[in-house]
């Protein structure tokens, strides 16, 4: 089966929004088996949305169409696909009572204008959409299929997985294909030489698909097995797997859907440890990533962000001459910073960054770039340091990243 994507708003073509749901669309379909003929980007235009749509229908199979099915008056997706097919529009009583009861639930104002967001073309399948206001639908014409789901990433996803897929696989009913999947994490090694470490093995002989997937700044690989029965998907990709893991042993932090911060809140639970946290270069990124976990307070006790010398010395007892003599960022300020934070929160775990993020305030002895990461439990003080080549937001970033795996390896007793 071949696919289209249509992205549809004003913010995608000016270029203030990223499009995040071609990329997790196309590699959904591509994970089913079927093929992505093309992706386009429209603005909130009827003639535009008309004239794409049309072109991606001679090529394709199925469209998927994201945004603008908002209550604004630039939100025209679903007035402009039934004018193309010359049908009217009708209101989804179930759907509209369903948006006036999150509206009441959550104190809003009605406005009619939310009306819109229950109207569809005539003929027209719904597709709910359990995280928003803003149902889905989907369209037969011509024999080709058109859906349309919300542009809020989130809503997309969830629909695409609940609404879209099981229409799809019942219009297009394939040979029974079984697929098993797995998502191999690496830190350390860019995209380039990840692919270059794999080289040497064949994965197609095993009908196996690997995908690269660079996420700053990891590097993740999708291998994905389809087989005649779910046994020989899982053995092969078992196998794959294997294969991988010999030649990125050292870079891969986790196999699975887990990111870092789930990991580590995860392990930090399992042995009943709290954790608290001092930064400086990483300006509270690290606590953001930790508490961005829910159920963190289980194990996460406090932050303090002591950026400057002075907050250093007074709130977490690094004393002014070991600054003075060693620089506030040096291996003797990081360890003493951990013990701290230890110290005043009563924690089990210290973690503490202070580095150059830069683009100023290197030298040739600490260059920009500079990270001194620390580490102290109850009975000693692990210190690391590094040098990463990137800018300030991005250093941010991989100082945040280096933390946490530090932490992880801590706790399976890897340090």
């Amino acid at each position: 089966m071949r696919v289209g994507i249509l992205t549809i708003g004003n913010e995608l073509m000016s270029g203030r929004v990223s499009d995040i749901n071609s990329s997790f669309i196309a590699r959904e379909i591509n994970l089913q088996g079927w093929r992505i003929e093309a992706m386009l980007a429209v603005e909130d235009d009827f003639s535009s949305i008309k004239s794409r749509l049309n072109y991606l229908l001679t090529m394709t199979d199925a469209v998927i169409c994201t945004g603008g099915l908002g209550p604004t008056a630039d939100d025209i997706t679903t007035e402009a696909i039934a004018k193309s097919f010359g049908l009217p529009l009708f209101t989804d009583e179930k759907v509209l009572a369903h948006i006036k009861e999150i509206f009441t639930s959550r104190n809003f104002v009605w406005i009619e204008n939310n009306t819109k967001q229950a109207m569809f073309p005539q003929g027209a399948e719904i597709i709910p959409n359990n995280a928003g206001t803003a149902a889905g639908f989907m369209l037969k014409a011509a024999g080709k299929l058109i859906f349309v789901i919300p542009g809020v990433p989130k809503e997309a996803q969830l629909m695409f997985a609940g609404g879209v897929l099981p229409i799809l696989r019942r219009e297009f009913p394939q040979n029974e294909q079984f697929i098993a999947k797995e998502t191999i994490k690496t830190f350390g090694l860019g995209e380039g030489a990840v692919d270059k470490s794999l080289a040497d093995f064949d994965f197609a002989a095993l009908g196996i698909a690997v995908g690269f997937y660079p996420v700053f700044p990891e590097n993740h690989l999708v291998l994905t097995s389809r087989q005649n029965s779910q046994t020989a998907a899982e053995e092969k990709l078992q196998l794959a797997c294997g294969e991988v893991k010999k030649r990125l042993n050292k870079y891969i932090f986790t196999c699975g859907e887990e990111n870092l911060e789930e990991i580590v809140g995860r392990l930090l639970k399992e042995k009943k440890l709290t954790l608290a946290v001092a930064e400086s270069c990483t300006g509270g990124l690290i606590s953001s990533r930790i508490t961005d976990v829910a159920g963190s307070s289980d194990y996460f006790n406090r932050a303090v962000v002591s950026y400057s010398n002075a907050a250093k010395t007074e709130i977490l007892g690094v004393p002014a001459h070991v600054i003075e003599k060693h620089g506030a960022v040096s291996e003797e300020t990081a360890r003493l910073m951990a013990e701290g934070v230890r110290k005043i929160s009563g924690t089990d775990i210290g973690l503490a960054t202070t580095g150059i993020a830069g683009p100023t305030g290197g030298s040739a002895e600490k260059p920009v770039g500079t990270v001194y990461l620390a580490l102290a439990d109850r009975k000693s003080t692990i210190c690391r340091h590094f040098v990463f080549r990137w800018d300030r937001q991005r250093n941010k970033i991989i100082f945040s990243e280096a933390a946490l795996l530090m932490l992880k390896r801590y706790l399976q007793g890897e340090l």
